[in-house]
């Protein structure tokens, strides 16, 4: 007997699609842009160099996107979290005969741990009170970096880190940029699918309507310090990036200035999105350091290139791109109209 619902059967199953994934479309533009990146980078070392500062700005910014663009938690702690992941691989070089890559597992875990300490001892602040409150803690710890002279090497820092092997490996300087932008991109959509995903929406709405969230029945504080945690962790991922690749890590290394420029990374490049925080590290980048002509007032021109984004573009520049797009793709159909 011929079973003849199975041809039905496949007919009627979905077929999976790859356009259809969450997040791939900002994925691929990622990609292409990071090819792109990484050719004119080449084996020029001040490229290289930019590259690695863009990186270490992209991570910092991606790790308050969580808590501050998704949650509404606006910490300024970040100086800390990158010189805790900074601090780990220094340390762990230059002291210890462990593998350097178990830095950048500590680093992020022991960010994390500090984030959600320091979370709930803030746990009844918000806005300006919470940012001036992990804004002091920003500047106590590195006051500690200073003073703990016999841990953190004092004021001098820690210096002459020893190369990263990977199973007898030792990867060049480029191919350490090239794994640093994969890492990236990796963040950046990841981040991006747990935007969309249903915890991403819960702790949207908790940003806007925080009682009803708990109304609910989810656990708001609970929920701030998981976005609190995973920011100070992937911040300190770009911490120890950097410190890497510079060699050595001081108590200057990461100023409280990183942490007023990376609010602005993700209003440059738009907020909708985690890819806008990594576009406006690249821009951020650019504006401040590789235009010789412009570096004394890089700064002064990037404040000015916020205000002409927020009057003209408020979701920045990825979102203006995107309306663009979508005029583009509505014109043919508009004239064939007649409207």
């Amino acid at each position: 007997m011929t079973d003849v619902s199975a041809p039905h059967a496949a007919a009627a199953r979905p077929r999976w699609d790859i356009r259809q994934v969450p997040g791939i479309g900002g994925l691929g533009l990622g990609i292409a842009a990071a090819v792109l990146i990484l050719t004119w980078v080449g084996s020029d070392g001040y490229r290289q160099t930019l590259v690695t500062a863009s990186v270490t700005y992209a991570l910092i910014a991606l790790g308050m996107y969580v808590p501050y663009l998704m949650a509404g938690s606006l910490s300024m702690a970040y100086s800390a979290y990158a010189g805790i992941g900074g601090y780990a691989v220094g340390l762990i070089s230059t002291r210890t005969d462990l593998p350097l890559l178990l830095a950048w597992i500590a680093g992020p875990i022991v960010a994390a741990v500090i984030a959600v300490l320091l979370g709930l001892a803030t746990r009844r602040l918000s806005g300006f009170f919470l940012a001036a409150v992990t804004l002091l803690f920003g500047m106590a710890f590195t006051a500690f970096l200073i003073d703990g002279e016999r841990l953190t090497g004092g004021s001098g820092g820690v210096g002459n880190l020893r190369p990263l092997r990977l199973f007898g490996w030792m990867p060049s300087h480029y191919q350490v940029v090239v794994g640093s932008v994969i890492v990236v991109c990796v963040v950046a959509f990841l981040l991006d699918r747990l935007r969309l995903s249903p915890w991403g929406v819960i702790v949207r709405t908790m940003r806007d309507a925080p009682r009803a969230v708990e109304a609910a029945g989810v656990r708001v504080p609970m929920m701030n310090l998981v976005a609190l945690a995973l920011g100070a962790a992937i911040a300190a991922v770009g911490g120890g990036l950097f410190a890497y690749s510079a060699g050595s890590i001081t108590p200057d290394t990461f100023t409280l200035n990183i942490v007023f420029l990376a609010i602005f990374m993700p209003l440059i490049g738009g907020s909708g999105t985690p890819w806008g925080a990594v576009a406006g590290a690249v821009l951020a980048v650019e504006l401040t350091l590789n235009f010789p002509a412009i570096q004394a007032s890089g700064t002064l021109l990037l404040a000015l290139g916020v205000l002409v984004i927020m009057l003209v573009a408020p979701k920045g520049v990825i979102g203006y791109a995107d309306k663009l797009r979508r005029r583009a793709m509505t014109l043919p159909r508009r004239r064939r109209t007649g409207g």
